[in-house]
């Protein structure tokens, strides 16, 4: 039991870590836009306030609340709707952002200013990703690959591989498509698969003490969004530390880049809400 729970928290922190690289997602956009600027305490902020909603999800996707779902797809067409508005606004703010390198570290008159913008970021984290429909389904899908990869090698999950293959196949029923999954669709048929495993590991118990499922939920959950604290931070970290060495007109256009991608995201949002609407 102990060494389910070790390999969850382990897989749940990597996982994490892993998953939240892609550069091109709303959250790694705010996070390098504003540490081209120097404002460490924000992208923190933003990135506590964005594994909130990581936690929620996944917890949600890996405990088996998928009944959740049935009530949670009528209003997908909505939060587009709100995320389209968000997103453009937030795009246009960076967007319009001017950088001036030189006073960046002036205390004497930017921190109150700063100060009072940094407060918002963990909002500003929140909302970027509760307004993100996909996020649960992409939550879901990840979570089951990454969890029978480590149950098929012959780590013990704590009985969580077949619970997320069960809530897979609940949540394709609800949707009504076929969501995709690693093949073999099922960890049954990994064993048709020639693939080194630990030597002389145990057979995992076919039952587990009453709340294990919850408490082995919320361990996945906790650690992966540990993991994607972890990686936003050293992205910002690095980015801030290494900025003076980059032309201030290279920052300038990278940060008007980034802040189009944020519209167009906002604009594929109002698309997917109009569609969903009408």
């Amino acid at each position: 039991m102990f060494e389910s729970i070790l390999t969850i928290c382990i897989t749940g922190l990597l996982a994490g870590f892993i998953f939240a690289m892609p550069i091109a997602g709303p959250v790694s956009i705010l996070i390098t836009s504003n540490a081209l600027k120097g404002r460490l305490n924000y992208c923190f902020r933003v990135s506590l306030g964005a594994s909130i909603a990581d936690f929620t999800f996944v917890f949600i996707a890996v405990f088996g609340l998928t009944k959740l779902y049935s009530y949670y797809t009528p209003i997908i067409p909505y939060m587009f709707a709100a995320g389209f508005f968000f997103f453009l606004f937030l795009g246009y703010k960076i967007f319009k952002t001017k950088i001036d390198i030189e006073h960046l570290e002036d205390k004497t008159h930017l921190v109150e200013k700063i100060e009072k913008r940094e407060k918002g970021g963990f909002y500003t984290g929140l909302m970027i990703s509760f307004l993100n429909p996909t996020l649960f389904i992409g939550s879901l899908t990840s979570s089951f690959f990454v969890i029978t990869l480590i149950a098929s090698l012959g780590f013990h999950t704590g009985g969580l591989a077949s619970k997320l293959d069960q809530n897979v196949k609940e949540v394709t029923k609800i949707e009504g498509v076929i969501i995709e999954k690693p093949i073999p669709q099922s960890i049954d048929k990994f064993d048709e698969i020639i693939i080194t495993k630990r030597p002389n590991h145990e057979a995992e118990p076919a039952s587990f003490p009453p709340k294990f499922h919850l408490a082995i939920s919320i361990c996945y959950a906790f650690f992966l969004a540990t993991g994607s604290i972890l990686w936003f931070y050293l992205l910002a970290f690095l980015i801030a530390k290494f900025r003076f060495r980059i032309n201030i007109k290279i920052i300038s256009g990278i940060i008007k880049g980034l802040g189009i991608i944020l519209v167009l995201i906002g604009f594929y949002f109002g698309y997917k809400a109009a569609t969903l609407i009408f």
